[in-house]
């Protein structure tokens, strides 16, 4: 696997990332906003791509944004033939490098405890392992399903 900066090539990849999780976060992959948001954080170096080493396709993604010391995770999807394989932990092991040295806080907004994709996704507990703890609850997503805010303080 390597991680590395995306690129307006990936475009398609993320696309074909957001549609195996639409269930879930509802519409992406017809949405202009969707594609403008991914299309700006590629223009400002702040989506990351995890590919596989044969080249075809992507294992994940990842929007950051944010600056000190408050960063956020805009969206993080891992394919689902990659999931449990360390992709994940990865991105979000170069996004601390490349973009929020401690010290700081880092904030992502995932499904709220009662969220049917909350156990099936792994979020909360993915989440948890990195060091991230549940905070107050955000605005419904975009399906209806609850939502909550996680945040993991990173030292100096």
């Amino acid at each position: 696997m390597i991680v590395r900066l995306a690129t307006e090539n990936d475009f398609p990849g993320f696309l074909s990332l957001a549609a195996q999780v639409e269930h879930w976060f509802g519409p992406m992959v017809e949405e202009p906003g969707f594609h403008r948001a991914v299309r700006e954080h590629i223009a400002g170096s702040s989506a990351l791509v995890a590919a596989a080493p044969s080249g075809t396709g992507l294992l994940g993604g990842l929007l950051f944004g944010g600056s000190a010391p408050t960063h956020h995770v805009h969206w993080l999807v891992v394919s689902a033939q990659a999931r449990g394989q360390g992709v994940g932990q990865a991105l979000m092991a170069e996004a601390g490098r490349r973009f929020g040295p401690g010290p700081g806080t880092i904030e992502v907004i995932t499904f709220g405890a009662d969220h049917p994709g909350a156990v099936t996704s792994g979020a909360r507990d993915f989440y948890a392992r990195l060091g991230f703890t549940p905070a107050e609850a955000a605005e419904p997503g975009p399906e209806g399903g609850s939502r909550q805010v996680f945040r993991c303080v990173v030292p100096g």
